[in-house]
């Protein structure tokens, strides 16, 4: 069994002492009863039945994209065998059915894996998220996810992320960004659910074909978290997760980064695809030079350019209006037509 680090843990923190002390140091904590006031997560601490229950109280009719996975994937949602496509399917279903399913095989011992991923509650259960508040993000719409027992491999978000249990247990196991390598990421354009994932599976790795995941074990980090829990898990760390009831929920909000609205900013993936387009032809000399001018411009690990360059210069390096960045957007679309 793997020794896994441990996250640190808090409760009672202010969102103040979250912004301004946490967020900035980019590691994960565990934030014990983050959403124990919540009448949603009181419910489901009574029982399935009563967190079905309520839900239901604020559902309007609308359809949600359901997930479904034939008992012998483990509940693990993946590619199939031969990474030709996934080994579940999706369809829409009302949720108020989806739901009664989720009980009534709860009492079977063979079962489908089911989920409900990535839902606004606005959209679905509109009022969900005003009886269920949370001072940490007063103006940020939560996202929804539900099922039974399943896995989610490891994969990144490109914004912080702050997810809570509102229904039975889940486990996160966490790699710090620099265990890309180590965890042997799959396609960026071709995902079983639009991020890139870990190839390997924690619960039966294959260290012959991947052999330097023993280091990102060597380095990860774990929590389980119940009912009312919550974990930061700061942007591009890798989150391993699995749902260890046959009724679990989550609630999580992202609020900078990609998940920002009308932001010109490209997402991960969107970079990631740029730059290897435009590099893929380099040799190893030339890509060690690019490194060195995106150390020096982008991630700025000698002296800052905006410590030298006179203001009235900086242009992109330095504060712009929304107007300049407009313009700076419009000016690469020209570009890669």
């Amino acid at each position: 069994m793997t020794a896994y680090r441990k996250i640190p843990e808090f409760s009672n923190i202010s969102a103040e002492q979250f912004f301004q002390e946490i967020v900035p140091l980019q590691k994960p904590i565990v934030i014990r009863g983050f959403a124990d006031h919540w009448p949603l997560v009181s419910a489901a601490k009574n029982t399935p039945q009563a967190f079905v229950a309520y839900l239901k109280k604020f559902y309007t009719g609308n359809k949600a994209s359901i997930l479904l996975g034939h008992p012998e994937i483990k509940g693990r949602f993946f590619y199939n065998d031969d990474m030709t496509g996934v080994n579940y399917i999706k369809g829409d279903e009302r949720l108020d059915l989806f739901l009664d399913r989720l009980l009534e095989l709860a009492t079977k011992e063979i079962y489908p894996a089911v989920s409900i991923q990535n839902i606004l509650p606005s959209h679905i259960l509109p009022g969900l998220v005003n009886d269920n508040t949370s001072s940490f993000f007063p103006d940020i719409e939560p996202r929804l996810w539900m099922g039974n027992q399943g896995t989610v491999s490891a994969h990144y978000d490109g914004s912080d992320n702050v997810a809570c249990v509102v229904a039975g247990r889940r486990r996160f196991v966490l790699f710090a960004p620099e265990q890309v390598a180590n965890l042997y990421p799959g396609s960026l354009n071709v995902t079983p659910a639009g991020a890139p994932v870990s190839l390997v599976n924690l619960h039966d790795p294959d260290f012959e074909r991947y052999p330097l995941y023993k280091k990102a074990l060597e380095n990860a980090y774990s929590a389980e978290l119940f009912p009312g829990d919550a974990i930061f898990i700061p942007m591009l760390w890798w989150h391993h997760v699995d749902s260890l009831e046959k009724v679990n929920g989550l609630m999580n909000y992202w609020w900078n980064g990609s998940a920002v609205k009308d932001a010109i900013k490209p997402t991960v993936i969107d970079s990631l695809n740029m730059a290897v387009l435009s590099m893929r032809q380099l040799n190893p000399a030339q890509r060690n030079a690019w490194r060195a001018m995106f150390d020096h411009y982008v991630f700025k690990q000698g002296v800052d350019p905006v410590s030298y360059i006179p203001e009235h210069c900086l242009h992109v390096l330095g504060e712009i209006t929304p107007e300049a960045e407009r313009q700076i957007k419009n000016y690469l679309i020209e570009k890669l037509k």
